[in-house]
């Protein structure tokens, strides 16, 4: 019966993550022997009325002190670079993954695909492509966990923040909630499903959803109002929205900001935190009136407005 220490590794992460807490934790097993042998040792050889020499011993230490801080100390900074290398490697998501989003709730995860496709506690994605989950929750603090692939991320209410991997390998995947998130905790539990290119593609089109993210969040541009203001010749002059997402904005303090979907967030929720340039703050917050996955496909319908128009379905 073969009862493996870790799950397998699955994504392209995983290896370098193995690697480096292996090394970590080596390097802990050789000081912690390095130390405490002799210490036990000494304890017994120089105990209370054991016959032993306890002469002071004259001996020159600087070059012992030396060896034993600059050795460490190059350990220490070299590990530190090749865990921060690691660290920016996963938090920086590759261009041109794909896009799913997440929101965590009491107690499930919530996913919906670009296309428009939804799911509860299951994602299913293709092998060998790079996914970038952009995530948020509802009420509590999440953490978003699928142990084959050795990411993991905190979801924290009021805020986005995003996770990525690319699945090596075509299978079922344990996924967790490891964050203590309220009583039903321990069945937030779910599962990721990698398939082949055509498998994915089959299950895409049997989803067959009414609308794309970016038809419903057009949709709710509308319904919400948003269209008056900042559309065309509205009787409120405010910010065009074409052609913003990712672009530098100018703010009132003098300042810069990237019109990234954190920006976009703060601009719906919290409008008066970063006015633009140029502009009165007017806006009023929608903060109660939408849920995180109507921000979601708002902010979806704002990322496509530098294309052809979305068409939105009533």
């Amino acid at each position: 019966m073969k009862l493996p220490l870790f799950p397998e590794q699955a994504s392209t992460i995983a290896e370098q993550v193995d690697r480096l807490y292996f090394v970590l934790t080596g390097t802990s097993l050789f000081f912690v022997l390095l130390i405490f042998v002799p210490m036990t040792i000494f304890l017994f050889k120089y105990r209370r009325g054991k016959k032993a020499d306890r002469s002071a011993v004259r001996m020159a230490t600087t070059r012992i002190e030396i060896v034993w801080t600059v050795i460490p100390l190059f350990l220490a900074m070299g590990i530190f670079a090749w865990a921060a290398h690691v660290y920016f490697d996963i938090q920086v998501p590759p261009p041109d993954a794909l896009e799913i989003n997440v929101v965590g709730k009491q107690w499930m995860w919530k996913l919906q695909h670009q296309t428009g496709q939804r799911e509860i506690n299951e994602l299913h994605v293709p092998v060998g492509r790079t996914v970038k989950l952009t995530l948020a929750s509802e009420d509590v603090i999440h953490s978003f966990f699928v142990p084959a692939f050795r990411v993991k991320q905190d979801v924290v209410p009021g805020r986005f923040v995003t996770l990525w991997f690319q699945p090596t390998e075509v299978g079922e995947y344990h996924l967790f909630c490891a964050e203590y998130c309220g009583t039903e905790h321990s069945r937030m539990i779910g599962k990721v499903h990698v398939l082949p290119a055509d498998e994915y593609q089959t299950w895409l089109n049997r989803g067959n959803p009414e609308e794309t993210m970016a038809q419903s969040g057009g949709r709710l541009f509308r319904n919400l109002g948003c269209s008056g203001c900042h559309v065309g010749q509205g009787p409120v002059r405010a910010p065009p929205l074409e052609g913003l997402y990712g672009k530098l904005v100018p703010l009132q303090n003098q300042q810069f900001v990237r019109a990234d979907e954190a920006y976009l967030r703060d601009s719906i929720l919290l409008p008066l935190l970063q006015v633009r340039a140029g502009y009165e703050p007017l806006m009023p917050t929608f903060q109660g009136r939408i849920t995180e996955e109507e921000l979601f496909q708002i902010i979806a319908y704002l990322k496509t407005l530098p294309n052809a128009p979305v068409e939105v379905r009533r």
